[in-house]
This record gives C-alpha cells, sequence and structure tokens, in this order.
C-alpha cells in the first residue's frame, strides 16, 4: 500500500477543482440568460451586490484599524494598555456575531443616542444643534459598526502574531541606528509582517464577505435580504436562494483566488 506525499507548495499543479468551478458557473450564467424566471430572480438579488461590497469593504477597513490599534496596545509597554487590549479581544471573540448585530443595533444604538442628547443637553436647549433621534442612526450603519467590533478582535489576533513574527534583533539593529518607534515599525517590523499577516487577514475578509449576509436581519438590502424580500413574496424559494448563493460563490472564490496570488507574488519577492 503506496502511502500519498504532500505536495510540495512549489509544485505546480492543474487546478481541475477551479476547472470545474468556472465551467458549472459559465452553464449557471448561460442559463439564466435564457431563462426568463432564473433572469428575474437574478435581476431583484443583484440589486444588493452594492450594499454587501460597500458592508464588506467599510467594514473590513475599519475593523484592519481597530484591530491594529488594539495590537499595538497589546504589544505596549504599559500592563493597562495590554490587559485592556486582552480584555476587549477575549469578550467580542466571545459573543457571536449576530448577537452582536442586535445588541449594537437595538441596545448600543439607543444607548449612544441617550449619552449623546444628556451631554450636547445645553447645545440643543441654545438652539444651536438639534437633538439626536435613534432613527437618524441607519440601520446600515448599525449593522457596519457590529461587523467592525467583531473582526476587530480577530484581526487585532492576526496582527499581533505577525507583529511577532519579526526576528527582535533587527528591531534592536533598528534602535541602534537611532529610528524612532514609528519608523521601526513601518520601515522594518510591518515590511516583514506583511507576509505572515496577508493569508489570515484574506481569510477574514472572505468570511466577512459571507457574513455580511447578516445585516440582512436588520433589514438592510443587501444580497440575501434582496432574496428573502423576492422569495417571500413569489414563494420561489429554489430559485432564488439559488442565485444568492451563486453570486456569493462568484464574490467569494473571485476574491480567494486574487488573494491567492497576492501572497504567491509576496513569497516570490520573500525568496
Amino acid at each position: 500500500m503506496h502511502l500519498l506525499s504532500p505536495t510540495s507548495p512549489d509544485r505546480k499543479e492543474f487546478p481541475w477543482w477551479l476547472a470545474i468551478a468556472v465551467a458549472i458557473a459559465i452553464a449557471v450564467a448561460v442559463f439564466i440568460v435564457t431563462n426568463d424566471i432564473y433572469a428575474q430572480v437574478f435581476r431583484t438579488v443583484a440589486k444588493g451586490i452594492g450594499i454587501t461590497v460597500f458592508v464588506t469593504l467599510v467594514g473590513f477597513a475599519l475593523a484592519s484599524i481597530l484591530g491594529l490599534g488594539i495590537a499595538l496596545m497589546g504589544l505596549s509597554g504599559s500592563v493597562w494598555l495590554r490587559q485592556s487590549a486582552r480584555f476587549y479581544v477575549e469578550i467580542i471573540r466571545g459573543v457571536p456575531v449576530l448577537v452582536l448585530l442586535f445588541w449594537i443595533a437595538f441596545v448600543g444604538a439607543p444607548a449612544f443616542v441617550a449619552g449623546w442628547n444628556a451631554l450636547t443637553a445645553p447645545l440643543q436647549d441654545a438652539g444651536l444643534i438639534p437633538a439626536l433621534q435613534v432613527r437618524d442612526f441607519s440601520l446600515l450603519w448599525r449593522a457596519i459598526i457590529a461587523l467592525t467590533i467583531g473582526y476587530s478582535a480577530f484581526i487585532s489576533e492576526v496582527f499581533r502574531a505577525g507583529i511577532q513574527s519579526v526576528e527582535p534583533g533587527q528591531i534592536e539593529a533598528a534602535k541602534a541606528l537611532g529610528l524612532t518607534r514609528y519608523q521601526r515599525f513601518r520601515l522594518i517590523v510591518l515590511p516583514q509582517a506583511i507576509r505572515t499577516i496577508l493569508p489570515p487577514l484574506g481569510n477574514d475578509f472572505v468570511a466577512m464577505v459571507k457574513d455580511s449576509s447578516l445585516v440582512s436581519v436588520l433589514g438592510v438590502a443587501d444580497i440575501t435580504q434582496m432574496g428573502k424580500v423576492y422569495a417571500s413574496g413569489s414563494f420561489r424559494f429554489f430559485e432564488t436562494y439559488s442565485m444568492v448563493a451563486y453570486i456569493y460563490l462568484i464574490l467569494t472564490i473571485g476574491l480567494s483566488l486574487t488573494l491567492r496570488g497576492l501572497e504567491r507574488r509576496l513569497r516570490r519577492q520573500k525568496v
């Protein structure tokens, strides 16, 4: 009995899975074009692509910025900053994203509005600014904030691991050359850490594309919400949710291939 040897990462192998997936995607696309019912379903569901992309891009960008800040706090020389960062990460990671969405939308947002109105009461009494209403805080931004907070905890751990992967000797050499903390981070740490950070960061990006579908529970008109509305009115559940799955697969597989190509490019530059 022969045991299969692990495939070398440098070995080029024809991606049969991708060829099959592309063939299926093309066949489905042709079917959509030639079938009136599926064409109508696709046009309706596709209206939510813009919202899905917007929520994902803005949420991930904000989560990355916040996650980097939390990671730097966790690596700080201050015990209070380190403990605060650890508290944030452990608490947020322990709450499901769906629960976080509900909490931000229906607890956090009203609490923020009440706090803002209390702080700005003198200005409101003077007629300088109007009172803030809960309805002024759109559900779209409540969803984005929830995804930002939820993913920032995971992304902070990615940044922390990447920064810690840099050889301490190089940082000490940079200190000896007189580089400031910011210069050491920008010129020495970050360029090397990014090669370690990129693969898991890309995985989190793809995961956020999929988790952005959770914003539909707040009525945000993304791909999933458009599908829910159409299916509930037409009772074409099979056709509708097949189209929803198809669009998400196109987005996630295309994004995964792009990130994989970027990883290979960075690996060649390292060599």
